[in-house]
């Protein structure tokens, strides 16, 4: 009786354990970096929603993170879903861009797909682990639902950060204890003088755009979602960490690229060509030796005549060229100077410079926009500046995802201007996504734009991709200048003008000045 009851407990004990060590974390799958300095660890967390750890050059720097996304049934996956395969592969080749930081870029990863089940539906989980980062991401193989992400990043650490704040002064530097409340992408994070992160997503085909939320106190940084409905072969974003041993590592990375496709087999982007463009916004108003320089074709052509000499690719025309931007009776395509811009692009043809043409979102609601933008392949217009986007950062996406695509299908470059949302890797699948205002242009920001915002500007906003500052003035008078548009002094100093310009990565670095200035200084130029 005694040794039954021994036993009995024995059973009784063992089934215990096992009860609970189902409850608790239970390692699914891990891959390392090629080069081995970094770990990727899913393991099953809390109600069976996984969750992943990442060790960079042994040391753990985020834990117990949760991977996965909520629907009225429950958590996808979560307590009801089962485990399945688990494939693992390797990857090494490269990739050619059009245009970019480097001719050839190695494109090397190890990779897991992991696939979860319940009745109904089913999931895989992809991961990749590169040298400078790894990703996530969910795909729905099987069913349909409302999903509502609840992924998060939690950080070993009290660890210091940085944040991109829109058209304001960057957030940080800031403990992670501190942080509070909503923080926009990219968020730049130091480990150590040796190790920095980068919290960022790539490929955002559907959802909304990636917004953090932490509690003063907390180490955790959830992701803010919102109810998307989900269809068999929804790919969601992926969602990124990078890893550098310096903030400029982060910046010199090509991961966010590398997680977009490449361009279709059927589309040719031989046409884009990176290079430096002049601007007419803050030329008007410029008065020198007699001649007052305005947004108008002789001015236009002083500016043409400059570029073809100094080998620069294309003059920028900016708003009010068709009408008042914010009216919805300005047309497009048949505004006020239309006939002067048509002469302007001919004449811009003949000295081998192209011409953009400033489109705000205004024209682009109200007017058939593929129309506008096959009018101005017609005319031979080299680029399109969308400004004042008008939506949520949801539809922002959407958006400019078409607006970029209709731009490729006409060969025309772009450039996204006054609050657009954050890129995320375009311009690998869509090379003529060559800049984007994801800053506070230096031009419109006297309030803020000092050197803490460009310094900050560097490793956190062009993390995300090649950035539009317009930096270059160098007509830098003291107190109030000729120009007619926010006609303040630049806080900054020609020498600074130049570096930032040489620091800031874009595929069109657009100069605001006019020429007299630039021939002033022929050495900085």
């Amino acid at each position: 009786m005694k040794t039954r009851l021994i036993l009995l407990a024995s059973v009784i004990m063992l089934a215990a354990v096992s009860c609970n060590k189902s409850k608790g974390p239970e390692q699914i799958c891990s891959i390392s970096s090629p080069d081995g300095k970094a770990q990727l660890t899913v393991s099953t967390g809390i109600e069976r929603v996984p969750t992943f750890d990442l060790t960079v050059d042994g040391v753990t720097v985020l834990s117990g993170s949760r991977m996965g996304y909520s629907s009225p049934e429950g958590d996808v996956p979560g307590a009801d879903w089962k485990v399945g395969k688990v494939k693992k592969s390797k990857h090494k080749g490269t990739w050619k861009p059009v245009w970019g930081k480097r001719a050839v870029v190695p494109d090397m990863y190890n990779a897991a797909r992991i696939l979860f089940s319940t009745k109904g539906s089913e999931v895989a989980i992809e991961l990749r682990a590169y040298n400078d980062g790894v990703a996530w991401r969910m795909v729905n193989e099987k069913g349909e639902n409302t999903w509502n992400e609840i992924s998060d990043f939690n950080f070993e650490g009290n660890y210091t950060a940085w944040f991109y704040n829109g058209e304001r002064h960057n957030i940080g530097p800031e403990s992670l204890l501190e942080s509070e409340g909503e923080r926009m992408p990219v968020m730049t994070v130091k480990v150590s003088d040796r190790l920095y992160l980068a919290v960022h997503e790539a490929y955002l085909l559907k959802g909304k755009p990636l917004l953090l939320k932490s509690d003063s106190g907390s180490k955790r940084f959830s992701v803010v979602s919102e109810d998307t409905e989900i269809v068999k072969g929804d790919e969601l974003a992926w969602r990124v960490v990078m890893f550098g041993q310096t903030p400029g590592a982060l910046v010199d990375s090509h991961l966010i690229e590398l997680l977009n496709p490449d361009p279709a087999k059927d589309m040719d982007f031989s046409w884009v060509k990176p290079g430096v463009n002049l601007w007419d916004w803050r030329i008007d108003g410029a008065v020198w030796e007699g001649f007052n320089y305005g947004m108008n074709y002789e001015s236009w052509v002083r500016m043409i005549d400059f570029a073809a000499e100094q080998g620069f690719s294309a003059l920028v025309l900016d708003a009010n060229w068709y009408g008042p931007e914010f009216a919805k009776e300005s047309d497009p395509v048949k505004g006020e100077k239309a006939k002067d811009v048509q002469r302007i692009i001919q004449y811009g043809k003949e000295k081998g410079v192209g011409v953009w043409l400033y489109l705000n979102d205004v024209a682009g609601r109200n007017y058939p926009i593929e129309e506008t933008l096959s009018q101005y392949e017609s005319w031979g217009a080299a680029g399109v500046k969308y400004g004042f986007m008008f939506d949520s950062y949801t539809k922002k996406n959407e958006k400019t995802r078409n607006i970029t695509e209709l731009c490729a299908k006409h060969h025309l470059c772009v450039d996204f201007h006054d609050y657009p949302v954050h890129p995320w890797g375009q311009s690998r699948t869509w090379p003529n996504a060559v800049t984007r205002e994801f800053c506070k242009a230096q031009l419109d920001g006297h309030s803020i734009f000092y050197p803490k915002t460009f310094v900050t500007s560097v490793f956190v906003n062009m993390i995300a991709g090649p950035v539009d500052m317009n930096n270059g003035m160098f007509d830098l008078r003291q107190g109030r200048t000729t120009r007619k548009d926010n006609n303040q002094e630049v806080p900054t100093t020609a020498t600074g003008e130049i570096a930032r310009t040489l620091i800031t990565w874009s595929g069109a670095t657009v100069i605001p000045d006019i020429p007299e200035y630039y021939r002033k200084y022929p050495q900085l130029l």
